[in-house]
């Protein structure tokens, strides 16, 4: 199978290709952008594209290359991620692309390392990787991904060609969509739930998603009538609480935006308006900034390799909640 970027994904994959053909990649390529934005079909296609034996517009998908990489592994791939256990990497994964990029290609092409998400390499990790920043070697390529590249180390980002993804166009994205839903209007729906991040969008209308969000929107009518927060908090899932904070946090935009401005289209989430007015009468917006920022907080804790007792973070998130709608 021929691996391609996302259609809307063209323009720049464009300038990738004419850039490789003439020889013109930088060695190291930072590609970020929000979650769900689409970062890993263009990455996949550059790589396939650079390991590819006999590469025209994109990789030929036919060649022994080709074929490694389809099967899950190439030996002149390495990919750097966070182990299981932790949400960093650590200097020890940087030692080995270090290494990596000591030896000569297996295939005779390139070798590529790539680093998802790079925001995640502790500091001892990030200073590891300069060196080889600094003297990759021939036919070397690294693709750090990122979705928040500001987490990196200034030192890093210098070293890289910068390739931010900006949101697709909404009638691009909603066709896209259409198409792996089977249904235009669950289409629009999602992806203004989304944000307008299609990927995302296709990931909250699956059935595990979808039945998170309903638990979360029964607790959050069970709160605005009155229930008792640190009971209703047991009925989550805790290991769910990366998007729990994150359905928080887009609900909280939500309901400042309407308490801002009145207007119930700008909400991204309207089949919560019912909620969202009760919600709204019932406390001031500078009281939902505060309970913002707090939710904002514990999940960048949690994604700085934090390791707080999630029933914890949800009462104490909940109890703030509950204070607010009962004021």
């Amino acid at each position: 199978m021929v691996v391609t970027p996302l259609p809307w994904q063209q323009p720049r994959w464009a300038q990738l290709v004419d850039l490789q053909r003439r020889d013109r990649l930088p060695h190291a390529l930072l590609v970020s952008g929000p979650a769900g934005i689409g970062k890993q079909p263009l990455v996949d296609a550059l790589i396939a594209r650079t390991l590819c034996r006999a590469p025209a517009e994109a990789a030929c998908g036919a060649c022994h290359s080709c074929h490694m990489l389809a099967a899950g592994y190439h030996p002149d791939l390495l990919r750097v991620t966070p182990t299981e256990k932790s949400r960093q990497i650590r200097i020890d994964a940087i030692r080995q692309v270090n290494g990596f990029v000591s030896q000569t290609a297996q295939q005779g092409g390139h070798r590529v390392i790539r680093i998802e998400p790079a925001e995640s390499m502790n500091v001892a990790a990030s200073n590891a990787l300069l060196k080889s920043l600094e003297e990759p070697g021939e036919r070397t390529l690294f693709v750090l991904v990122a979705d928040l590249p500001s987490r990196l180390l200034p030192t890093i980002r210098s070293r890289c060609q910068h390739w931010n993804l900006s949101l697709p166009p909404v009638q691009a994205a909603e066709s896209w969509l259409a198409e792996r839903l089977g249904d235009a209007e669950e289409a629009r729906f999602w992806l203004r739930v989304a944000g307008g991040l299609p990927l995302l969008a296709e990931e909250l209308a699956g059935a595990e998603a979808r039945a998170l969000r309903q638990d979360l929107r029964e607790l959050f009518d069970a709160l605005v009538r009155g229930g008792e927060p640190v009971a209703e908090a047991a009925r989550l899932d805790a290991q769910a609480l990366d998007r729990v904070l994150w359905y928080g946090i887009a609900w909280l935009e939500d309901l400042i935006r309407l308490g801002l401005s009145g207007e119930a289209d700008r909400v991204r989430n309207r089949d919560l308006l019912p909620l969202y007015r009760q919600a709204v009468k019932n406390a001031r917006v500078r009281d939902w900034f505060r309970l913002l920022d707090y939710a904002r907080e514990q999940r960048r804790l949690l994604a700085a390799g934090g390791n707080p007792n999630p029933q914890l973070v949800l009462e104490a998130w909940l109890v703030r909640w509950s204070a607010l709608l009962r004021s």
